[in-house]
């Protein structure tokens, strides 16, 4: 089989690569470069560009500020009806927090007397993501601590029940850690039982 010249692939490779450039540069607009910091004002919320099914987030100012991290904020959004069914968690019993304006930020559920991990889930940003506590359902019921993929979310029960009967809700902080350092504490009640 006989091999080109030399001299005549480096010309056909430098040809090519000039037009590559040619077409590169001719393609781009050098006014939009002067204009982009202007034309497009900065994102103030990182769930912007994230699905949002539900239509409601919990809003900063009703919870606290995100602390610390890389600056973005951390946002939950509530659980509707359909992410909690379709989670399809497994266990006998379950808990749930929620916000004073009645939004469920997190629900999990596990067995009785069990050693396996109750299982949950919260929307981030517009996504259900998994979370897991270890101990089962007695795990759960007082201030528990799930974790997740780049996430930690923590319960802590602050007083007495609120109500009587089988599954009473107690108030409760809930704190929601992210890989980078950021946290954020949200109000509300923590409720477990049947």
């Amino acid at each position: 089989m006989p091999f080109p010249k030399r001299g005549a692939t480096l010309t056909d490779t430098l040809s090519a690569s000039l037009l590559a450039i040619t077409l590169i540069t001719g393609c781009s607009d050098p006014s939009s470069d002067a204009e982009a910091p202007e034309a497009q004002p900065p994102s103030t919320s990182p769930s912007a560009e994230a699905p949002n099914d539900s239509g409601e987030q919990e809003s900063a100012t009703a919870s606290g500020q995100t602390r610390g991290g890389d600056g973005s904020e951390i946002t939950l959004n509530a659980l509707t009806e359909a992410d909690m069914r379709e989670a399809s968690l497994p266990g006998e019993l379950g808990c749930s927090f929620t916000t004073a304006d009645g939004k469920v930020l997190l629900i999990a559920m596990g067995n009785v007397a069990s050693s396996d991990a109750a299982q949950g889930v919260v929307k981030v940003a517009g996504y259900v993501e998994r979370v897991s506590a270890p101990g089962g359902f007695d795990g759960m019921k007082a201030s528990p601590t799930f974790s997740g993929k780049g996430k930690t979310v923590h319960v802590d029960v602050t007083g007495e029940p609120t109500e009587g009967g089988e599954s009473p809700s107690r108030p409760a902080t809930l704190t929601y850690d992210r890989a980078d350092g950021a946290q954020r504490d949200w109000q509300g009640e923590w409720r477990c039982g049947p």
